[in-house]
């Protein structure tokens, strides 16, 4: 069964006019219903780009059925992402999520569905991501993905069991903050997790992956990436990216997309090389490296 596509959008036509296209040329695209959610604008400055979105979503063809979901006024971003996904999981089992500013392979879709086949009754397997960094491969290493306990939310599957399963409102937050261990631990899977999840709970950033991230560290969970990226993140050279404007230090090497079938791993568990790697990217030294390029103007 081909899961199907949620894809959400704001106020980036020209993203998402390329989004649209790189899905569109996916291998399955023709079987793969299509669920299109368009946020509302938040100010009056951003109604003409939001209508200029609607009318784009309003024509796309491609797929195999398309739904619009356009909302009259401003969920936000998160809200618009976990409302969404639970709506479309209500009568799927499965799900493939894509923002406005990801551009997909044409193996996108073979690999996220294939992987949500292959480890559909393994729970130690919370979701699948469609990004990763160009990462150096262990000798022998013959999958075409590895796990790291950390949310990928640059073109990702989920199942809905495990959608159910998160606390969005992380009723722990203040027990958490107490633990100087468990604050520790979450930040092994990259320095800004405790950091985006403060935040998050203070009101000081509309995020929702980060809620997602928590649960899988919480729960002892992984999500499995693709060792050559099916996915770049295009928002970062986007003049209105709600959460780009710094140096990309996500650039990446994407699959020709010419592979169908996929090799899959069944040891859920971290590899060592990948996991370092993961973690050096993630770390406090990468991310001031990178600011210091962002003031240098480089991007």
């Amino acid at each position: 069964m081909v899961a199907p596509i949620a894809l959400f959008a704001y106020k980036r036509p020209s993203e998402l006019t390329k989004t649209l296209a790189a899905l569109q040329a996916n291998h399955l695209a023709s079987e793969s219903e299509l669920y299109v959610f368009v946020d509302g604008p938040r100010s009056e400055k951003d109604v003409l780009k939001v209508e200029q979105v609607r009318q784009i979503v309003r024509e796309i063809t491609g797929f195999k059925t398309v739904h619009r979901m356009i909302s009259d006024h401003n969920i936000g971003c998160a809200d618009s992402i976990i409302q969404g996904v639970t709506q479309v999981l209500k009568v799927h089992p499965t799900v493939i999520v894509v923002e406005d500013d990801i551009v997909t392979t044409p193996n996108f879709l073979d690999f996220i569905n294939q992987s949500l086949a292959q480890y559909a009754d393994d729970k130690r397997v919370f979701s699948i991501g469609g990004y990763t960094f160009p990462f150096k491969k262990p000798d022998g290493y013959q999958a075409d993905g590895y796990f790291f306990g950390r949310h990928c939310a640059w073109g990702w599957g989920i199942w809905a069991d495990r959608w159910q399963e998160i606390d969005w409102n992380i009723t722990d937050f203040q027990q958490f903050m107490n633990d100087s261990g468990q604050r520790r631990a979450f930040n092994r899977a990259g320095m800004d997790m405790v950091r985006m999840l403060r935040k998050t709970m203070e009101g000081k950033l509309d995020a929702w992956d980060i809620r997602v991230c928590y649960n899988i560290f919480k729960k002892g969970k992984q999500t499995l990436y693709p060792t050559v990226s099916k996915v770049e993140n295009i928002g970062f050279y986007s003049a209105d990216g709600m959460n780009t404007n710094v140096y990309n230090r996500f650039k990446t090497v994407l699959d020709p997309g010419l592979k169908r079938e996929f090799l899959f791993t069944k040891q859920v568990t971290e590899e060592d090389l990948f996991a370092r790697q993961f973690r050096w990217k993630y770390s406090l030294q990468v991310r001031i490296f990178a600011k210091m390029l962002t003031y240098a103007g480089l991007r």
